[in-house]
């Protein structure tokens, strides 16, 4: 009504410019030209996720709870092993496992594929102010869009299912990973750097074995938000049909089931504590070590000794 009144009396000075209608018509040209694709790249997501979550379900849900467990005490200490076992077990206990592994196979998809292509993507814009500049908007329109206006096109693009979920949650957590690795790239002293080319190292030398190495806290610290982002975007997906624990949040909103919300919600929240904690626990390895880099660094002094 008020923008009826303004247009009526004149106030409107700024002509409306149709963005929407051109991004509509726009995704309707993509899916008429490249629906082979979009129909491959579904078809291909939902094989994987699949068959990993066949693999995952194969095994007693006790048994991957100690697998969990086991690995938490590898990569830092008894504490987070038993911290893992716990929050697995609350899991079990409240029958929200089988949607908790959907969930769990959903964001480990979205998440290598956001590495995949944002680790490299990120050492190019740390080398190249041109690539840093011309990506830089693009990251912004992917991290500040509302994480449900993605879902959007992705539905338009692939219908409803496992494949949209992954590929909008695809989409949400991909920045971090090209910001943090260009950011810890960036953050290596030139020094060091000058000093390896003095020592006559290629480009790519420097990149392998010094840039990466001391940029790999950052680095990591950007996988722990990707994996982060898209645990939180892979729920929202509940609401195009992604299933796991989002598609029992969605349940339990339309049927008001305040149950089912917590069961679920809490659900996530111990999901998210332990990818947080073995996340941080791999990019602290370095720092602190678990058993695991405690047992490799035993097995290399070993292999140096015999080879001395």
């Amino acid at each position: 009504m008020i923008r009826a009144a303004a247009e009526a009396d004149g106030s409107r000075v700024i002509p409306r410019v149709p963005v929407g209608e051109w991004i509509d018509t726009g995704f309707d040209w993509l899916k008429d030209t490249f629906e082979v694709f979009f129909d491959f790249v579904s078809t291909f997501i939902t094989s994987v996720g699949d068959g990993f979550l066949a693999v995952l379900t194969s095994f007693d849900a006790l048994v991957l709870l100690v697998v969990f467990a086991l690995i938490g005490w590898a990569l830092k200490s008894w504490k987070l092993g038993v911290l893992s076992a716990v929050l697995m077990a609350f899991i079990i206990s409240v029958d929200m496992w089988q949607e908790a592994m959907d969930t769990f196979v959903m964001v480990v998809i979205a998440a290598a594929i956001a590495l995949i292509i944002g680790i490299p993507v990120g050492i190019l814009a740390a080398r190249s102010e041109k690539v840093s500049n011309t990506i830089r908007p693009v990251l912004d329109l992917m991290q500040t869009m509302p994480p449900f206006v993605w879902l959007v096109p992705v539905v338009a693009l692939f219908s409803v299912g496992f494949a949209p979920g992954v590929v909008a949650t695809l989409i949400f957590c991909l920045p971090p990973g090209v910001r943090f690795t260009e950011l810890g790239i960036r953050q290596v002293d030139a020094e060091v750097v000058e000093a390896g080319h003095a020592f006559g190292s290629t480009p790519g030398q420097i990149l392998r074995r010094i840039q990466i190495p001391l940029a790999m806290p950052t680095i990591m610290a950007g996988v722990n938000q990707v994996i982060m982002l898209a645990l939180s975007m892979a729920v929202i997906a509940g609401l195009v049909g992604a299933g796991g624990l989002g598609g029992e949040v969605s349940k339990a909103m339309s049927t008001i089931d305040i149950a089912l919300g917590f069961e679920a919600g809490l659900s996530v929240v111990a999901l998210a504590i332990y990818l947080d904690r073995v996340t941080a626990a791999i990019g602290n390895r370095p720092a602190g070590g678990g058993r695991l880099s405690r047992l490799l660094q035993r097995r290399r002094d070993a292999k140096n000794a015999a080879a001395a």
